[in-house]
């Protein structure tokens, strides 16, 4: 046989985009832990400096997995159908929880970007877009309504980690009666009571300066 010069033992070149979904995979499989670079350098077969092409280090790789966690937050079509900010707020803050509680570990690894400030919570964007005459209530509701899901997905996933891990106290433990009762879900509860003045503070607001 004739060798034809190519080298078929070269690993392929891999873009960020293989990168970043490498490394949600990761996350969802080991969780944040033992999300390392060079773990992840092993899942695409290429050294780990060669991860330093598409991100300067570990934080902006999160920063990244975060952006992607949170993409599709903004993006919810049912969002056309809310009327007043305080019911937009609320869906969002549904949609994001459900983002956050979909990856493993999503809530902290989110929680760190946004505390970073290496990406933005979708929530003060789409707000502002759609009340832009409510004045400063769609960034004060977009803040409350971000840190209460991201803090209480946190708890719900650290509990989730710590219950399959044998770890949890015996009264945070959940029991086959916590999740067949019919008491009120508390996250629902608690969002509905944030963003129940949401109306009434953007009409007591002025105006935006445009």
């Amino acid at each position: 046989m004739v060798a034809d010069g190519s080298n078929s033992s070269r690993a392929p070149r891999r873009s960020k985009t293989d990168v970043v979904d490498a490394a949600l995979a990761l996350l969802d499989r080991v969780g944040l832990p033992d999300l390392s670079m060079r773990r992840l350098a092993d899942e695409l077969g290429v050294q780990p400096s060669a991860l330093y092409w598409h991100v300067e280090s570990k934080q902006e790789l999160l920063a990244a997995l975060s952006a992607r966690i949170l993409a599709p937050v903004a993006a919810d079509a049912a969002l056309t159908a809310a009327g007043g900010l305080g019911e937009a707020a609320r869906m969002l803050g549904e949609r994001l929880h459900d983002r956050l509680l979909a990856h493993r570990d999503g809530a902290e690894v989110v929680s760190s970007s946004l505390a970073l400030g290496l990406v933005d919570s979708p929530l003060h964007l789409v707000l502002a877009e759609r009340y832009p005459d409510a004045g400063h209530a769609p960034q004060i509701v977009a803040d409350a309504v971000t840190h209460f899901v991201v803090g209480y997905t946190f708890h719900e996933q650290q509990r989730t980690a710590a219950d399959a891990f044998g770890v949890a106290a015996r009264a945070a433990a959940l029991t086959p009666d916590d999740v067949t009762s019919r008491r009120p879900d508390p996250f629902a509860a608690a969002l509905a009571l944030i963003t129940a003045g949401a109306d009434l503070a953007a009409a007591s607001e002025p105006p935006a300066r445009r």
